[in-house]
């Protein structure tokens, strides 16, 4: 059985994706949401760590780790640190680079100005409206505006650390058109090839179909080898 790790995005939470998940269970996958911490003195590495869990909680032997937005540096660090448990990844509309890359990094100066400005108690960025994410439909909206909530600071300045195991690791990044952030290049960057969806940044919400069957058609590579001389431990020592 095929497992899907569906990490949600900055500002959104485990319900992001529960217009896909009954459609990946009906077609036989089994489905992990993991919720991440939002707090005070919660940054990416402790989202990172919460991610690990969820997928060393996981006893399937096929996993496909999936993350939206932000989440594409959660689950590529996650991933290096669990090579051996993780099959493929996939990065819809995927911040994500290299080791040391971060949303300051990526997203580039205007917006962590604005993440700084908006950040009214020092450690938490109130969520932008429902149309920063292309949601315009007004009964979407309606929802959307409800479960947004703010993201803490410390996510958006830290870099990930990558020892490079996470390379050797099969990856996808479904790209939504029009694009609105330069996540093709992104994903081009990285080596991994690239799905072409039409919806908004929030693709999961307005057409959760579609997002089910590019996950359900990922093609199956045969698991990787574990480098040779590599521990699970040694992974999490680069923490």
């Amino acid at each position: 059985m095929t497992t899907f790790v569906l990490v949600h995005g900055a500002w959104h939470g485990s319900w992001a994706w529960e217009r896909v998940t009954p459609l990946l269970v009906r077609a036989g996958a089994r489905v992990v949401t993991p919720s991440l911490t939002l707090g005070r003195d919660v940054g990416l590495h402790h989202h990172v760590d919460e991610v690990v869990s969820a997928i060393r909680e996981t006893a399937d032997e096929e996993l496909v780790l999936v993350g939206h937005s932000y989440a594409g540096l959660v689950v590529r660090q996650a991933a290096d640190r669990s090579p051996e448990r993780v099959n493929h990844i996939v990065l819809v509309e995927g911040w994500a680079g290299a080791d040391g890359a971060g949303m300051e990094s990526l997203a580039g100066d205007r917006f962590m100005a604005g993440v700084r400005a908006g950040a009214g108690d020092g450690w938490s960025v109130p969520a932008p409206a429902p149309a920063r994410f292309g949601i315009t439909e007004p009964d979407d909206v309606r929802w959307l505006a409800e479960r947004l909530r703010g993201h803490p600071v410390r996510s958006f300045t830290e870099r990930t650390r990558l020892s490079g195991a996470v390379d050797r690791i099969p990856g996808t990044g479904v790209i939504c058109r029009p694009e609105t952030f330069p996540f093709a290049r992104f994903a081009a960057g990285l080596g991994y090839r690239q799905v072409a969806l039409d919806g908004p940044h929030d693709v999961m919400l307005t057409h959760p179909r579609s997002v089910a069957d590019t996950l359900l058609a990922l093609p199956a590579p045969p698991a990787l080898p574990t480098p040779a001389g590599f521990k699970e431990e040694e992974a999490d020592a680069l923490e």
